[in-house]
């Protein structure tokens, strides 16, 4: 169990600096007008692996830390603290995880290269913004 949060808490160190750089990468690249290159798609392609892979950790985490064992749902919603890790972290990852998925999804089915990075900077945009606001911080550093 300490091992699997270990490796979700630094994994998400690793989703971090990946979702801003795609996000970057493709604002950037859309406001400049450049080409879309194999190196893009891998940055995206890289930022939908980690983030997938960060919401199987987060899901088994989920499951196996017990949050409604001890708990009603009516006290895990009462209580701040609980909730927030058992109810709006989990809802508000798994929305960023689903905006990334359809962003890279999106962004296959266009043939021009503006098109692409508008797609990959409004969806990876607003799912980092989600990220950043819903990371626990105090219990990051």
């Amino acid at each position: 169990m300490e091992t699997l949060q270990f490796l979700h808490s630094y994994w998400a160190y690793l989703v971090l600096v990946v979702l801003i750089l795609a996000t970057f990468n493709a604002l950037i690249k859309f406001f400049g007008d450049k080409e879309f290159d194999a190196k893009d798609f891998r940055i995206s392609l890289f930022t939908l692996i980690t983030m997938h892979i960060q919401l199987l950790l987060g899901i088994i985490l989920w499951f196996t830390k017990g949050y409604f064992d001890e708990m009603s749902v009516g006290e895990v919603m009462k209580n701040d603290a609980v909730r927030k890790l058992a109810v709006e972290h989990p809802a508000t990852m798994l929305i960023a995880v689903a905006l990334v998925t359809i962003g890279y999804s999106k962004h296959k089915k266009k043939l021009v290269s503006k098109p692409k990075f508008k797609v990959l900077a409004i969806f990876y945009t607003i799912a980092l913004a989600l990220v950043l606001y819903m990371i626990p911080w105090n219990q990051w550093f």
